[in-house]
């Protein structure tokens, strides 16, 4: 059974943590982990936290069963409703987003402050962490930490996002320092696993910096033995904005050169985005043999356009999973858990791996 939420509602959060900071690091020392990947034979809907031999290592030594209660609070008043987390499938990840405001994105479509309302924000996480098969979520250090005061984060896989320097539009924004979770802060609250943003731009030489971070990073990691996600792009200024190349060959060259970094790859999964042409994933996938997710990125209005991208992705051998965040969240008809399941529903069970 859960233990009992340190906050029972979003509106609580600002109490305890004015009146009780310890609060944050007693409920990551409580909170019931899992391993990061389930196997088939530990996708049983009960979950055995892991041992205190396992804490801290991000290998997790529990079976992967056992039940999860995630409350999170209810649209209307804020209340905590106890909601099941489901199985989910064997071998394969669905992971929520939500590191954007740390980095000042706060858009999604035209609504250019859409994540700037955290209480909102954190209700729509609680009702999408608490869809079935939904496996964890990616945030920064302040979000974790109002989930995890809300309960929200009980038998879920946690992901610190590291790298948020970068702001969006900045002119440093290549610059990408690691202003967010270190090592040793996902190691403290029994994290699971992290994630970095590496964009690099031939002709702008904080790139250079953001790669050199990045590669101590993974050696960081891989020396705690904490899972780290990659989420690779080159990219260039056009009219002095940044813009990701999706292209082929770009996609390609950046996995190559993510795949290389540090002084080990046995920790790195890669973060990696449809290509421009949906059909040149297969090739550009081979350039690997590290697991990859899919990230969501912006997809507007065409939602099922996405679907359609991400359900023909999902069959490579190295996808093992999606880490989608705004699209899902707000999306345009306003059905978080619909645009969720739909999500889920796009992952094969039993698929080879």
């Amino acid at each position: 059974m859960s233990p009992a939420p340190a906050a029972p509602s979003v509106h609580e959060l600002v109490r305890i943590r004015a009146e009780h900071p310890e609060a944050v690091a007693e409920a990551a020392a409580r909170r019931q982990r899992r391993p990061l990947l389930r196997t088939a034979d530990s996708s049983a809907p009960d979950l055995n936290p892991v041992t205190s031999a396992g804490a801290g290592t991000g290998t997790g030594t529990g079976t992967g069963r056992g039940t999860s209660t995630s409350p999170g609070p209810g649209a209307d008043t804020g209340t905590v409703t106890a909601i099941g987390t489901g199985t989910g499938h064997p071998g394969q990840l669905m992971i929520i987003a939500a590191d954007h405001p740390a980095r000042g994105a706060l858009a999604v479509g035209d609504r250019a402050l859409a994540m700037a309302n955290r209480f909102e924000l954190l209700q729509r996480l609680c009702l999408a962490l608490s869809r079935p098969g939904v496996d964890g979520v990616l945030a920064s250090a302040d979000v974790l930490e109002d989930l995890l005061l809300l309960g929200a984060l009980e038998g879920k896989v946690v992901m610190g996002s590291m790298n948020r320097g970068g702001l969006a539009g900045a002119a440093f924004e290549l610059d990408d320092r690691f202003t967010g979770h270190r090592p040793e802060d996902l190691v403290r609250h029994g994290f699971d696993a992290g994630k970095l943003l590496l964009r690099i731009d031939h002709e702008d030489p904080g790139s250079l910096d953001t790669l050199h971070a990045a590669a101590r990073t993974i050696d960081a990691m891989a020396a705690l033995r904490l899972p780290v996600f990659v989420e690779p792009f080159l990219c260039r200024r056009v009219d002095g904005r940044l813009r990701n190349d999706l292209g082929a060959a770009a996609v390609a060259t950046s996995i190559a050169i993510a795949s290389g970094l540090g002084g080990t790859s046995a920790y790195t999964w890669l973060k990696v985005p449809v290509t421009e042409e949906p059909e040149d994933m297969a090739r550009v996938m081979e350039t690997s043999t590290l697991p990859a997710v899919l990230l969501g990125g912006e997809v507007g209005d065409d939602l099922e356009g996405a679907y359609a991208k991400w359900r023909e992705a999902l069959r490579l051998p190295t996808v093992r999973g999606l880490v989608v965040g705004r699209s899902l969240l707000y999306p345009v008809d306003g059905d978080v858990a619909g645009a969720v399941d739909t999500a889920v529903s796009l992952l094969r069970p039993g698929r080879d791996g």
